[in-house]
């Protein structure tokens, strides 16, 4: 989703990045993989939105809400299947 953000709104920006990012986005790539990596919840973990610990700072949070608004709606059209899991798992909370 981040790099799919990135290409429409950063065009050129990730010329010379081995990941297709602009530094921008790899910064978030990488502070929302770090994050994943210690939440409590494991393999379990609901989608953040839904979710009662919440372990991103409040600017990193905006900016992966941006880029969620914007990529999640086009998934659907370039990763049809990733896009409707990620659906399904928005519906879990972390009781279940």
């Amino acid at each position: 989703m981040v790099a799919l953000y990135c290409r429409d709104h950063h065009v050129g920006a990730a010329a010379g990045s081995d990941e297709g990012l602009c530094p921008e986005c790899a910064e978030l790539l990488a502070y929302a993989s770090i994050r994943l990596e210690k939440c409590r919840y494991g393999a379990d973990k609901p989608t953040c939105a839904n979710c009662e610990t919440h372990c991103y700072r409040p600017e990193m949070r905006e900016r992966v809400r941006q880029v969620m608004r914007y990529s999640g709606p086009r998934m659907l059209r370039r990763h049809p299947v990733l896009a409707v899991a990620h659906l399904v798992d928005g519906r879990k909370t972390p009781e279940e």
